[in-house]
């Protein structure tokens, strides 16, 4: 789930080009600032300011190609070597030599006859295995320079409401469940994350103290299970509600929707969804079968979702 120990990326060379569509002209140093590289044809305030390639990917396009590439041809502007670099996800971050690089973005559509490389051999390694980075701290990155590849690891946190679990009068077997899906939606993404879970009464103050403190700890997203019926002690919803800074509507509406039209009960279900800070929280209801069917239809938006938070155009 979590890395085991920190990976090494050697920087080879560094690179810029003053007009976009050419190649990029090693150069002894670049300095990174809130745009990108000063001077770079490419630097702006978008997310994809920087662009790297490693030189395991170059290697290999050589051997295949024949051609003799310089460091730069590829249009990247950090050439390295250590890490195969498509192999990182967005949110990754690269951290060294008093700078610090977010990914956000792995491959990019190939300009095809656009492409001096392309032209030349009819194929291009940067729209596979290239990546993209935003500048997070500024400095100055020149060869030699060793930056540590830090993956971001997602905190997620499932909260099962039961006045009875919470007593130990029967087994919890919704939050499992819970737990189950997010680790298989992670695994499926090859995304690290980290996981805890917790049984506590339908108790509002109690509920709100848990959601605060994983707001302030910059949880990823939290996901209760119960308390989202109409039942004296059904709370969940109405502690959660004014607790977010925007709500998305559309996917509890979906699943009720969904399900409703087969299960009328389904639609009963008051759960939320929405974000708190740049935690997003889900309220579902408290059996195993609806836990299945709510986190199927969460797993299809939630990347889409963590990309736009980071902003990230994903489309």
């Amino acid at each position: 789930m979590v890395q085991d120990k920190p990976i090494m990326v050697e920087v080879v060379s560094v690179n810029i080009s003053e007009q976009k569509g050419t190649t990029k002209k090693a150069v002894e140093s670049i300095q990174l600032n809130s745009l990108g590289i000063k001077g770079d044809a490419h630097a702006g305030a978008w997310h994809r300011q920087v662009s790297m390639l490693g030189v395991e990917s170059i290697d290999r396009f050589t051997k295949s190609s024949g051609l003799s590439i310089k460091y730069g041809d590829f249009a990247e502007n950090i050439t390295t070597k250590g890490f195969e670099l498509f192999e990182s996800k967005p949110g990754d971050r690269f951290i060294g030599a008093g700078v610090e690089l977010e990914v956000t973005q792995i491959g990019k559509i190939c300009h095809g006859d656009d492409c001096a490389i392309y032209r030349q051999v009819g194929k291009c390694v940067m729209p596979k295995e290239g990546i993209f980075v935003r500048v997070i701290k500024g400095g100055t990155l020149k060869a030699g320079d060793q930056l540590s590849f830090v993956p971001k690891v997602y905190k997620v946190k499932v909260i099962t409401l039961s006045d009875r679990a919470s007593r130990g009068e029967y087994k919890d077997l919704s939050g499992p469940e819970v737990a189950m899906q997010t680790g298989d939606f992670f695994s499926a993404l090859a995304w690290q994350y980290e996981l805890d879970t917790e049984i506590i009464p339908d108790d509002p103050e109690l509920l709100e103290n848990r959601l605060i403190d994983a707001r302030n700890a910059k949880y990823d997203m939290v996901i209760t299970t119960g308390g989202t019926g109409i039942g004296p002690r059904d709370i969940t919803p109405d502690v959660v509600k004014p607790l977010l800074d925007k709500e998305i509507p559309g996917i509890m509406e979906h699943i009720r929707l969904k399900y409703g039209t087969e299960k009328p009960n389904a639609l009963i279900s008051r759960g939320v969804a929405g974000i708190m800070g740049s935690t997003f929280i889900y309220t579902l209801p408290g059996s195993v079968k609806a836990v299945k069917e709510y986190m199927a239809e969460i797993a299809k938006v939630q990347k889409h979702l963590f990309l736009m938070l980071m902003g990230i155009d994903s489309h």
